[in-house]
């Protein structure tokens, strides 16, 4: 109880709460620049926390990681270019929404959505850490091919009306991601005798060239003839404030989507991309009203941003309790805790006690403080779309191409942006879903390593899959989805 009092008593500090403020803020800006991301900004500032206390220095670089989670939303939503590549899955309806004059609303529902589901998983943080990081800890190769080839069961659920063209799509994806060094056998592949293609392409790149870009592209294409005016956010209060029945109307969503995020984020490896497209794709189907997705749904706005905001926390669990760091994010703050002479473990609550409800005190404050200081920024974001759009156009491709500069370091990577611009404008005239794409190219290096693994385990012991119950179960359940939705597919035609 002392360890408590005094934890949290280290957490109100005036020093401590300035530099958790100091990380909001650089993660806002870091979150809506395309092509820099929390562990990018969490790299860069870890020497900065050398003469701050443990508490200060880990609240102030979860501060960055949790102001990304809101920043990566406000250029997806205005610019429909994601600043993060979880951000992708808010864009979907983000942008369809500030089109239609409702981006001021846009914005608060995404703030919203990011603090209610940063804030679930904290508590779950501060309450279940031990339990979960045990399941994450049972996880082996068998029970990740059968978590991703179950995520896959997404592509059926986001291209229902036409499974041919999802399938095209997301294979497409797939055969993207195998670009680069096998993890198995150490030899390039469909690298095409480019070196630049070894180390394979990155998310950020094709994010932004096919939201972006693309996008840039199909608005210059229908403005043509028409001259280019500026994006006018309506001026009705209804278009501008979110209602609390509003609110209300998703809080079911968000809580499955929080629940969601805290489970993707305990299991180390996975991301918050593919929490964020997992969320959306159940809060489509559970959806009343699933038609309106992709066209301006606060519920398919708020899923990904509450999933992938509930990441932030969770992906701690593994690594308080058994020194695994659950993503990239993750394994940078332990850089943090080394520098501070502590070492990440089961032995951490022991003889550390003090220090871990500090920092647990320290997320809990940087939630609020991430609402307040998105909701006074709020209006100087929305000024951002009433440029007009003769101006705003080469302002996204300039930050476009120097987002893809910045994520691959190479003038290739802006070659690579602008090719997948082209490819994303095809497909969307063509009615072929890019966000298949992207979730196929993201799961897929994970579906081909855990595979290749059971591959090797089962050339030893053939019954190998049989004793993994838990995987066994997955399987059947993805199974059951994909031939639900072909007999519906069918059902409808």
């Amino acid at each position: 109880m002392q360890d408590i009092i005094l934890g949290l008593g280290d957490a109100l500090s005036l020093i401590n709460i300035f530099f958790v403020s100091c990380g909001i803020v650089m993660g806002l800006v870091i979150g809506a620049i395309p092509g820099l991301n929390g562990p990018m900004g969490i790299a860069l500032c870890i020497p900065l926390t050398y003469y701050m206390s443990p508490v200060t220095a880990i609240g102030f670089l979860v501060g960055i990681n949790k102001g990304t989670g809101f920043g990566g939303a406000i250029s997806a939503i205005l610019l429909n270019t994601p600043g993060t590549p979880e951000a992708a899955a808010t864009a979907l309806d983000g942008y369809p929404m500030a089109q239609n004059g409702k981006g001021e609303k846009a914005l608060r529902m995404a703030l919203y959505s990011s603090v209610f589901g940063d804030t679930f998983s904290d508590i779950v943080l501060v309450l279940v850490a031990a339990p979960l990081a045990m399941v994450a800890l049972y996880m082996g190769p068998p029970e990740i091919f059968a978590v991703v080839a179950l995520a896959m069961t997404v592509i059926a659920g986001l291209e229902s009306s036409s499974l041919g063209k999802g399938l095209i799509t997301a294979s497409f994806g797939i055969l993207i991601s195998c670009i680069g060094v096998d993890t198995v056998t150490a030899l390039p592949r469909l690298s095409m005798g480019l070196y630049q293609l070894e180390n394979g392409i990155s998310l950020v790149v094709i994010g932004i060239g096919m939201l972006a870009v693309a996008e840039v592209l199909l608005q210059l294409e229908i403005h043509v003839k028409e001259g280019l005016a500026c994006m006018v956010f309506s001026k009705n209060p209804e278009d501008r404030y979110l209602r609390w029945w509003e609110f209300k109307s998703v809080l079911r969503t968000l809580v499955r989507s929080s629940c969601i995020g805290t489970w993707v984020g305990a299991m180390p490896g996975i991301g918050a991309p593919v929490a964020a497209f997992i969320a959306y794709n159940e809060a489509r189907k559970k959806s009343k009203n699933p038609e309106e997705f992709g066209k301006g749904s606060l519920e398919g706005l708020a899923a990904p941003e509450a999933a992938y905001s509930a990441v932030c926390g969770s992906n701690l669990i593994p690594l308080f309790t058994l020194g695994i760091p659950g993503n990239l994010a993750a394994a940078l703050l332990i850089g943090a805790f080394v520098l501070h002479g502590v070492t990440p473990g089961p032995l951490m609550f022991e003889q550390n006690g003090r220090m871990i409800y500090g920092i647990y005190g320290s997320m809990l404050i940087a939630n609020f403080l991430n609402l307040g200081i998105g909701r006074v920024g709020m209006k100087a974001f929305c000024k951002v779309v009433q440029v007009p759009k003769v101006i705003l156009y080469p302002v996204i491709l300039f930050i476009c191409m120097m987002g893809a500069y910045m994520a691959d370091s190479s003038i290739f990577g802006v070659q690579v942006m602008l090719v997948f611009g082209i490819v994303g404008y095809l497909m969307k005239k063509f009615n072929y879903s890019y966000v298949c794409f992207i979730i196929g190219f993201i799961l897929g290096p994970m579906f081909e390593l855990s595979l290749q693994q059971i591959v090797i385990r089962s050339a030893q012991e053939p019954g190998f899959m049989f004793t993994r119950p838990v995987a066994l179960a997955l399987l059947a359940l993805t199974a059951f989805i994909v031939l639900r939705t072909i007999y519906r597919a069918i059902k409808n035609r």
